[in-house]
């Protein structure tokens, strides 16, 4: 990975955006799906931000998703009005009245992977102007949400008419493709279920209209056959997993976490960027919490909460103490989540602060 600009002065630890790269990112997955004719409705939960969501709006996208209430309420609040939130969402007690708000104030659709679900949302809802849309979720293989087959997802669709909501389609994630080698066997198990999922419906007299893939890693790869509308998220900042799957080349990569070496002896190093910096996210194929961008072959060994403690080879190059260091986070959507502005360095090197406006809204 070639370097990274971080700009002089930084406090670290610190979440540094490139907008050049940021600005590149929305426009390439933008423009290579709409070639190919396929919506674009990118997850926020990756940068949380009501700037960000704007940018890929005005590029064209479809519409954003969501992953929690919380966070479809920081958007609406922001002026950003079409919506999904991917998530089976349980409207009991405060949730239903949140998600009854939410549907008044906004174009909301909401997922559903199960018949009691759909009777709570039903019930949620009911007696305001226009009915809930809503799409069912099917599991591509992943084992997380969704039901397991086309006649479970019309049983869902039918308990959802029944409950006065619209059903307007089905939707996947294909959170199985995080291994390497995965993405391509991950992307068509996505298609094929979808399919499925949506010819079962129509069978059954449903009109769909929505047939949703959604992962970094299969963004481009499961944009094909029936499937109109991709839901990544990761894309927009990049980070080390989507680098090392394939996923994202590493100069596209946005952002890195900026850390200071605060310490430094013969058998290891501590920068400040510590697991409040970084998180312990490490999925088993990769070594360390990070990659540090001038220093390739220095490894995150170990994380406390406010030191990062490196391991260098004898006869590789060495950070010096005081040095800030660029990492690349192994996951960068936790990582947003623990900060309250994004340091950006425009192409002349100047630097703005955004606000992280999703920040903590996990509910």
């Amino acid at each position: 990975m070639s370097g990274f600009p971080l700009p002089a002065g930084l406090d670290t630890p610190q979440l540094v955006v490139d907008r050049s790269r940021l600005e590149a990112n929305i426009a390439r997955l933008q423009g290579e799906l709409g070639q190919r004719g396929v919506r674009l409705r990118p997850h926020a939960k990756t940068h949380k931000s009501v700037r960000i969501g704007r940018m890929q709006l005005d590029a064209g996208a479809a519409g954003l998703t969501v992953g929690t209430l919380g966070e479809a309420e920081v958007f609406v609040a922001g002026g950003i009005r079409d919506l999904f939130v991917a998530y089976p969402v349980w409207a009991d007690g405060p949730k239903a009245d949140r998600l009854r708000a939410l549907h008044v104030n906004s174009d909301l659709r909401v997922g559903v992977d199960s018949v009691a679900g759909a009777e709570r949302l039903g019930a949620a809802v009911r007696g305001t102007s226009r009915p809930l849309h809503v799409l069912v979720e099917l599991d591509p293989g992943n084992h997380r949400t969704g039901v397991p087959a086309p006649e479970a997802a019309v049983a869902v669709a039918e308990a959802c008419r029944e409950a006065g909501l619209v059903v307007d389609g089905v939707f996947t994630h294909g959170g199985h493709s995080y291994r390497p080698g995965r993405p391509g066997g991950a992307a068509l198990d996505e298609v094929v279920t979808l399919e499925a999922g949506a010819a079962a419906l129509e069978a059954a007299g449903f009109e769909v209209s929505t047939i949703s893939a959604g992962s970094t890693p299969t963004m481009t790869l499961a944009a094909e056959g029936r499937v109109n509308e991709i839901r990544a998220g990761t894309y927009v900042f990049g980070d080390r997993q989507q680098a090392v799957l394939g996923a994202m080349a590493w100069d596209t990569l946005a952002a890195v976490v900026a850390g200071t070496v605060v310490s430094a002896a013969a058998d290891r190093i501590v920068i400040d960027a510590g697991a409040k910096a970084l998180t312990k996210d490490r999925p088993e194929w990769l070594e360390g919490y990070g990659h540090l961008v001038a220093f390739p072959e220095a490894v995150i060994e170990r994380l406390a909460d406010y030191h990062g403690m490196l391991r260098v080879p004898p006869v590789s190059p060495r950070p010096r103490l005081g040095e800030v260091v660029a990492v690349v986070p192994n996951h960068i959507c936790p990582v947003v989540d623990l900060v309250s502005t994004f340091t950006v360095v425009g192409p002349g090197g100047g630097v703005e602060y955004w606000p992280v406006d999703a920040r903590g809204r996990s509910g």
